[in-house]
């Protein structure tokens, strides 16, 4: 029975994950609330953009109208912006003392979690609303009166992302690192 784990021994990857500097988890969280959100826009401005110009050549005067749809999709990278300038101001520093201490593994989780949430809520944002934008693209160079009822469905696939960046918030409120000795 050397491969099973037995009773009260803890596993190697809970081993491991107590032993990642919370710090390390910080910055991973950062970078990928960043990252995956600039990667959700970017997807979502190929996915749009290429559709308006392809419906541009048949009917030109959609491309300044649908220009919203990028302006939509450039909005989550900037939401991912925003959060991790947040989650930036919540790291502080501890003694080496207490890098490990229950209070410190806390925060570093908590900021990762809301790194991952709000990265990956605007990656879905992104291509949420790439999407509509390509489907708003393409229907308003066929009739243009189902422009602005599309565009409703897009500030509510818009909504995405904020709902990200609210929960992003809320779980980042529970970093606390542990007070200096004085």
């Amino acid at each position: 029975m050397s491969g099973s784990v037995m009773l009260g021994e803890s596993s190697s990857w809970s081993r491991a994950l107590v032993k990642i500097s919370p710090y390390t988890f910080s910055a991973i969280g950062i970078a990928v609330a960043i990252g995956v959100s600039v990667l959700g826009a970017a997807w979502g401005i190929y996915i749009t953009g290429s559709s308006l110009i392809g419906a541009a050549i048949k009917a030109p005067r959609i491309t300044s109208k649908n220009l919203i749809s990028v302006i939509f999709c450039e909005a989550v990278a900037i939401y991912g912006v925003i959060v991790a300038i947040i989650l930036q101001t919540k790291l502080e520093s501890v003694p080496a003392s207490q890098i490990y201490a229950p209070e410190s593994l806390r925060a570093g989780y908590a900021i990762f979690a809301s790194g991952i949430i709000v990265g990956f809520a605007n990656l879905v944002c992104g291509l949420c609303v790439g999407i509509i934008g390509s489907s708003c693209a393409l229907s308003d160079a066929q009739n243009s009166s189902l422009f602005v009822k599309i565009l409703v469905i897009e500030i509510f696939g818009s909504a995405l992302g904020l709902f990200g960046v609210i929960v992003g918030i809320i779980m980042s409120a529970q970093a606390s690192w542990p007070a200096k000795p004085v």
